[in-house]
């Protein structure tokens, strides 16, 4: 038999197999029947049942390791500025004068006001609202189209409490490769001490964040004797609770899953995106093919080509999110520029350019390899379209909030009936005029009415007159309606409407204020 057959037939089963071999045939069964033999097994299909799929995969936890570098010392100056705002904001005093609240920033629940220094919001004046949610939606838009998600790195909430409760891990627990090895030991008495140190300080930030929330809602050295007296409202105590735990369990327990699954910005941030902008990128064009130092060295003297990145995984180990940035975009990736930290620092240390990590474009990158110089389209029909919006928005509300009174006046014609005809023959109509005070001062103003001449001019309720116009007194802060009954002995002809104009002025002096309406006939 030739060596070929003796082959096949030795894999086949036959004389020529070897002892303690598996044959090709048992081989086959194996693969097309099921363990205890009998008929053939039916294939295994995938499962086609979305059901039965995990949600999202397993939290695996992250170490991030302490980096310092320029991106870093950013990220610590925004934490401390933006923090220290948010903390003791509440305690800077502002005099608005008598009878008004002295804290600078305050939402006045109760008074139905929202002050932030100088400036005094209405309920009737939403638009204010309006028009700042337009430019926060305009500069975070800005924003991504500049520099991608360097909201979600730098200012998010989330990125700044987490950051601070990772500080306070690792000042408690030690820096990754320490801090990996406690987690590795059993439990000890040091290892539970250092355990509740850690959630201790990080309730306590929880409950300082939820303390400092409601010091918004009422003045801020009051509700603090009153919190520690046990005297303050029931509300006050409910939601610095539901405050303390949301920002213990997102910023100390959720961390990075907050971003990757809650958050829904990643999602909306990539549709509005473009290849302009700039984004945590590595630089694949210098850094690949991927070499220790030694093989790198190696594959030089052998004329070879060996990148920058020797694959020290800190870029890696120094990411809060756990990502590996040179995969390319990646939805967890949320732009924070620490890697470009740790790539700068390893970069020095062995003497290669710094930058393997950076804000950059793929366009960019493209543009190298092609020996060709980078491009940085800052400027360009997507960013320029949210800055205009964003000066526009600003400067109406800036326009509107310098010229806009500290009173004014409504009015509204009755509508049944429209007219009312006397008995001598006159005519009346009535009206209900509204006068608002903004003013944290009480008020006297003027009525006086023009259109009709000769016409007949009563306030129900005057407390007066002044120069033979009555008089209205409106409270400090408060709004006034009075009934007012206009009276001509003209004679109209049918369907009549005449333009009527309403004005008010304050009695000691002032701008007037002025509402129109109709007097009708018959």
């Amino acid at each position: 038999m030739c060596p070929g057959c003796t082959s096949v037939f030795a894999m086949e089963g036959g004389a020529g197999a070897q002892p303690g071999q598996p044959s090709l045939m048992s081989l086959v069964e194996e693969a097309v029947l099921p363990p205890g033999g009998g008929a053939a097994a039916e294939p295994q299909l995938p499962d086609e049942n979305p059901e039965d799929e995990p949600l999202y995969a397993a939290r695996k936890k992250i170490y991030p390791q302490h980096v310092t570098g320029t991106f870093r010392r950013i990220k610590w100056a925004v934490l401390i500025v933006t923090l220290g705002i948010y903390y003791f904001l509440p305690f800077v005093r502002w005099d608005r004068g008598p009878n008004a609240p002295s804290q600078a920033v305050l939402v006045d629940m109760p008074g139905r006001r929202f002050y932030f220094f100088f400036i005094e919001i209405w309920p009737q004046e939403v638009y204010y609202l309006t028009g700042l949610l337009i430019i926060a939606a305009m500069t975070l838009f800005l924003m991504n189209a500049l520099a991608g998600r360097v909201w979600c790195g730098y200012l998010c909430p989330q990125t700044v409490w987490t950051d601070l409760f990772i500080s306070i891990e690792r000042w408690i627990e030690g820096d990754r490769r320490e801090h990996l090895l406690r987690d590795r030991q059993p439990w000890t008495f040091e290892r539970i001490a250092r355990s509740v140190s850690k959630h201790f300080w990080w309730l306590m930030i929880a409950w300082w964040t939820g303390g400092a929330w409601v010091l918004y809602f009422a003045d801020a050295p009051t509700l603090v004797k009153n919190l520690a007296t046990f005297q303050a409202p029931l509300a006050a105590y409910v939601f610095i609770g539901i405050l303390t735990f949301t920002t213990y369990a997102l910023a100390g327990w959720m961390r990075e899953q907050v971003c990757v699954y809650m958050c829904p910005w990643p999602r909306i941030q990539a549709a509005l995106t473009d290849e302009y902008a700039l984004n945590v990128t590595y630089r694949y064009d210098r850094g690949e093919p991927r070499a220790s130092l030694k093989k790198a060295a190696a594959l030089h003297e052998h004329g070879q080509p060996a990148g920058d990145c020797i694959d020290c995984l800190q870029c890696v180990h120094v990411c809060p999110t756990g990502v590996d940035i040179r995969g390319g975009p990646n939805l967890g990736c949320i732009q924070c520029g620490l890697c470009i930290d740790a790539c700068d620092a390893v970069m020095a240390k062995i003497g290669r350019p710094t930058r393997l990590i950076a804000y950059d474009t793929d366009i960019n990158i493209r543009r190298r390899q092609q020996g060709r110089p980078a491009v940085y389209n800052l400027l360009r029909t997507r960013t320029l379209l949210y800055a205009v919006i964003i000066v526009l928005v600003g400067a109406v509300m800036t326009y509107t909030l310098a010229t806009r009174r500290n009173d004014g006046v409504s009015v509204i014609h009755d509508r049944n009936p429209i007219f009312v005809r006397l008995s001598d023959g006159a005519l009346r109509n009535g009206y209900a005029i509204r006068i608002l005070n903004k003013t944290h001062q009480a008020q006297s103003y003027v009525l006086k009415l023009s259109g009709l001449p000769d016409a007949e001019l009563e306030v129900i309720g005057s407390e007066g007159s002044s120069g033979g116009s009555p008089l209205i007194y409106v409270g400090p802060d408060q709004s006034r309606e009075v009934r007012v009954l206009v009276t001509t002995h003209q004679k109209l002809g049918e369907g009549t409407s005449i333009a009527l104009t309403f004005t008010v002025a304050p009695a000691e002096g002032g701008a007037a204020a002025i509402a129109a309406d109709h007097f009708l006939g018959p």
